[in-house]
């Protein structure tokens, strides 16, 4: 079947068959292009290189156990103040927490969940989130009644801090990089005083 006239005369010019100045034009404009991509990546990565050493953490920097009652019946009443400082140790990048959330636990046992709505943390600067967590009556298991009148006899009783928070630092006009922070760790305290015993409570980012 013979080729179509019209498709041969769209494709070349001339009697010797020259590529149409279109095709160059579309090969120029999709190699302009490609090159455009990778400069564009191997700029970020640069940027990601110079901005990655110090990645914005999430750690308790104070705590107060200031109640702690439990009765006959089993039942235990709490208040924790937890100070948890935002750190961006970077000089050379804004960075934004969002989707964060903690739970603090006794035993096993959910006492509250400690959120806040997202914020942004200037270039090597720090914010303080200040939580006041009050759990109502909570029914204890035999087994926690135990550990609990071996927190009093001991003058130690430790309470569980574990959940996630998403942190993203801001390239200029290169775009963002973003890490989720985990944190999990044991808050522990003097109940006869209610005194925080200072640990390493900070967040790993992954």
């Amino acid at each position: 079947m013979p080729a179509n006239p019209m498709f041969k005369k769209r494709l070349y010019h001339g009697p010797h068959n020259r590529t149409h100045p279109l095709l160059w034009l579309a090969a120029i404009l999709c190699t302009v292009f490609a090159i455009a991509v990778i400069f564009v990546g191997i700029a970020a990565f640069i940027g990601y290189i110079l901005i990655h050493p110090r990645i914005p953490t999430l750690s308790v920097s104070f705590a107060h156990l200031d109640l702690l009652r439990n009765d006959l019946a089993g039942h235990l009443q709490t208040q924790v103040r937890i100070d948890v400082r935002a750190q961006n140790g970077n000089g050379k990048a804004h960075a934004s927490f969002s989707d964060m959330w903690f739970k603090l636990s006794y035993q096993g046992q959910d006492m509250a969940v400690l959120r806040s709505d997202p914020f942004d943390v200037a270039k090597n600067s720090s914010k303080y989130l200040n939580y006041v967590v009050q759990s109502s009556s909570i029914p204890l298991t035999p087994d926690q009644m135990a550990e609990m009148t071996n927190s009093w006899q001991r003058n130690l009783i430790g309470f569980d801090l574990k959940g996630n928070a998403r942190t993203q630092w801001r390239i200029g006009r290169l775009g963002s990089v973003k890490f989720w922070c985990h944190l999990e760790c044991m808050l522990k305290f003097h109940p006869l005083n209610g005194s925080y015993i200072p640990s390493r409570c900070t967040t790993e980012s992954k």
